[in-house]
Parts: structure tokens; sequence; C-alpha cells
């Protein structure tokens, strides 16, 4: 199938379109073996080896994985100071794939990596409001009051947020473990709205993404995702074709 390179890179997760467009001035990209620098280029992805600072990106089968991150692991595809990556626990993998979204380097739970950038596109659109489910533990025993806050939005840096479900778990005297259900996914959100009612995130768990769940899954450890799975994300109707899904 011909199509713009920028938009193979983006599909195959390299980076947004824009961004592909700035790889491929700076001479990142190549097409059987030769560098293009030339935007708009159309390439035949059946036909022609495409490869991004030297290491070929693969078309064959889309991968789709569902991993427990811990703690202390960065949701990105590198780090100058050499801090641990969620890759890293993916070692025997040999294709390519990235984390959608993030979870914070102190944050836990399910994170979903890919080497289709149209389920990156999907899952984090506004208007497929994909829940997530957290379970937070924080400091204090936060009010009716302050719940009831967080339920109708509050604001952070400027914006409302959109309404959140709140479900207490568990008190303690000095702590409260909360569910907390929201399908925004701005950066460290959760502790965000908890510091807004003076009750500090100690934990951070995400537990699942729409039904998708981490059920038994243990921490540090990933399975692959089959096509039932995804229909978990999306209540029932995958948005894009798949041709091919390696499980």
């Amino acid at each position: 199938m011909h199509d713009r390179l920028q938009k193979i890179l983006a599909r195959a997760g390299i980076a947004s379109r824009r961004k592909a467009e700035e790889l491929i001035t700076k001479g990142h990209v190549s097409v059987d073996g030769r560098i293009v620098t030339e935007l708009g280029t159309k390439v035949d992805t059946e036909q022609s080896t495409i490869a991004y600072k030297g290491k070929t990106i693969s078309f064959d089968d889309n991968i789709y994985i569902l991993l427990n991150k811990p703690k202390w692991y960065l949701c990105t595809m590198s780090d100058p100071q050499n801090r641990p990556i969620v890759t890293d626990l993916l070692k025997e993998l040999k294709t390519r794939v990235f984390p959608v979204g993030r979870l914070d380097y102190d944050s836990e739970g399910a994170l979903i990596l890919t080497n289709d950038g149209r389920l990156g596109h999907y899952l984090q659109h506004p208007s497929f409001e994909i829940n997530k489910t957290y379970k937070v533990t924080v400091t204090g025993n936060p009010s009716t009051r302050d719940l009831q806050r967080l339920r109708q939005g509050i604001m952070l840096e400027g914006r409302k947020t959109w309404p959140a479900k709140i479900k207490i778990l568990e008190k303690r005297s000095s702590s409260s473990t909360i569910e907390v259900i929201i399908h925004e996914g701005k950066k460290r959100q959760v502790r965000k709205m908890f510091d807004a009612i003076g009750c500090p995130v100690n934990r951070l768990i995400r537990t699942a993404y729409g039904n998708l769940t981490l059920n038994l899954l243990p921490s540090g450890k990933y399975k692959y995702l089959t096509k039932k799975d995804l229909k978990k994300l999306f209540s029932g109707r995958i948005p894009f074709t798949i041709n091919k899904i390696t499980d």
C-alpha cells in the first residue's frame, strides 16, 4: 500500500506525523537503504524496506501488549540518565514497540505497548472517552465534600477536570484507599486532584483500561493482547482494521 512516508512513520508509532517530518528532513529515515529527506515521498510498505536510524520498521504483525508496570520505570524509549525504561522488561521481544500514553515514574499498573500507532491515536482520543481505573492510597481521610468536588470536576491549572467516579475502598486512621475512574490523561492528573484537596497520593496503581483489567498479571510481567482483549478497550468494537495480530 502506497502512503506518505511521514504518515507511515506515525502509523508505526515512531513519532507523531509532525515529528516524523522533522526526522525525515534530518536524514534519520531510509527507504531501501537510501536516505530520504523529501517530505511527501510515497512508499509502498509491502515492497520497500523502511528504516529509522538504521533499524528496520516491521509492518508484518500488529503487536499489542499489556504490561503491569512496576515503580521506577520510565514510559519513554530512552533516558539520558540511564534510568530503567519499560521496554527493558520486554528483553525477549525482537519487534520495536512503544508505550501508549504514560504512567509516572513512581506509579504502577496497566500500561499498553504496541507497534501500531493507530491504537495510540484512538485510545487517547477524547471522543472515545476510554475509562482508566486507578487504585489510589492517599494520606488522610478526604471529606465527603472534597470527594464530591472530585466527582463533579475540580479546577486544575486553570481548567476544570471532567467528572470522576470516586469510591472509598478502605479507610484507616491516617490514610485511605480510593478507586478513581477518569477518561482524561493529563500529566499526573490523579495526583494533582488529590493534592488539590490536601490528601497527597502515596501509591497509585492503574488497574484497568475500559474493561481490560490486570487481573492476576504479576508486577513486571506482560501478556499479548488478542482481538477479544482489544474489544474490551473499546466497549465491543475496535475502531480500526487489524489484518494480523501476534498473540
